[in-house]
């Protein structure tokens, strides 16, 4: 069964995804977001639940209370 949800989160990205590199635990992924490639790191079990592969098309949702940059 899929929930039909609204979330929180208002940096909603859409985009492709480009490479899946799986690890012991976490993939990391990499999501072209209009030339600009934006990288996640998830589990492999929600990799496998999504059945996510190279070409699908995503959403990158960011949900983050602060932002620090650093020069």
């Amino acid at each position: 069964m899929k929930l039909n949800v609204s979330l929180s989160a208002r940096n909603q990205l859409p985009g492709t995804l480009k490479e899946i590199k799986m690890g012991q635990t976490t993939s990391h992924l990499k999501i072209d977001i209009g030339g600009h490639i934006l990288t996640a790191s998830i589990t492999n079990e929600a990799v496998d639940e999504l059945a996510l592969k190279v070409g699908d098309q995503v959403w990158g949702i960011i949900k983050a209370s602060d932002v620090m940059v650093a020069k």
